[in-house]
């Protein structure tokens, strides 16, 4: 194993994850000796786990549910924009052994947006604000990518108003106007809006569907979901139907990918429709084989 890089991506459960697939493909493209692994980590574990890194030879880790907000007691450094969305997704191992965090959530989502609709993005909307759906990790990381990226006044609409209004308190210095509104007020909030995110499960495989009227949302508008199974939520096909720009939630993972890509391998790598299809043909086969396993499942 001599020479190899290795870098994962912990999780608890993690076989799901399409991370070792999405980082297999571009080691394999560039042609680098490394590995990417899938590595199941109890939560009463990661300390342990992410102590090791350095003596098990690893450059870092990704991490998602449920270790993203524990690792900050953890790692030795966090930067500024782990810190303001409060978690952390990917860690660096330096030289020396220590542990340093990021969050690439709110870069991927920008980035996708910006490859789905840069104009409007780079336009900040024509100074229309961008409404949020939902009030949980990935809506803070999409307020702070947005606010990074000029957007001057954002909504965060959600069933529970309480959890919208701890959200938008919590990142009230972010540079940008942050509101809260409730279920019932998403209409209002929709009226003017140039950029729509839903960040919840809604719509989701598996999950109850997302409600949501846009009549009141303007043509021009650009719909971005978050979710990528399915690829195109009935979110996303209702906003296309209107003749909104539509862009669904896949690049976001390939897009936040990126910076411990580079770091870990020395590459920045490139997102193309070529990583698309191999990650989308990983899901697929993953889905395929939990459907056989529930079918075997069955009596």
């Amino acid at each position: 194993m001599t020479g190899i890089l290795k870098a994962g991506v912990m999780g608890w459960p993690v076989a799901h994850s399409l991370s070792p697939a999405l980082h297999g493909h571009w080691l394999a493209r560039y042609g680098i000796a490394g590995r990417y692994d899938a590595i199941p980590v109890e939560p009463t574990k990661l300390r342990a786990a992410l102590e090791k890194l350095p003596e098990n030879g690893f450059r870092g880790v990704n991490l998602t549910v449920p270790h993203k907000e524990a690792a900050l007691d953890v790692v030795d450094s966090i930067d500024d924009t782990a810190r303001r969305i409060g978690a952390v997704n990917t860690i660096l191992v330096g030289d020396d052994g220590a542990l340093s965090a990021t969050n690439t959530d709110a870069y991927g989502l920008i980035e996708n947006i910006r490859a789905g609709a840069g104009a409007a993005l780079e336009a900040g909307f024509d100074g229309r604000p961008g409404v949020i759906l939902g009030a949980g990790g990935a809506a803070r990381a999409a307020v702070v990518g947005l606010a990074d990226a000029g957007v001057a006044e954002i909504r965060i609409v959600n069933r529970t108003v309480a959890r919208a209004e701890a959200l938008a308190e919590l990142v009230g210095n972010s540079g940008a106007r942050v509101s809260a509104h409730g279920w019932d007020d998403a209409a209002e909030a929709l009226s003017d809006a140039g950029l729509l995110i839903n960040t919840s499960t809604l719509g989701m495989a598996g999950q109850p569907p997302l409600a949501l009227d846009l009549a009141r949302l303007p043509n021009d508008a650009v719909v971005n979901d978050i979710v990528y199974a399915p690829l195109e939520t009935e979110l996303l096909a209702t906003a296309r139907a209107r003749g909104n720009i539509v862009i669904d939630g896949l690049g976001m993972l390939l897009h936040q990918a990126r910076a411990g890509f580079r770091a870990w391998f020395g590459v920045d790598p490139s997102v193309d429709e070529e990583l698309r299809a191999a990650v989308l043909a990983a899901r697929d086969v993953q889905a395929g084989a939990q459907t056989g396993l529930e079918g075997c499942a069955k009596p």
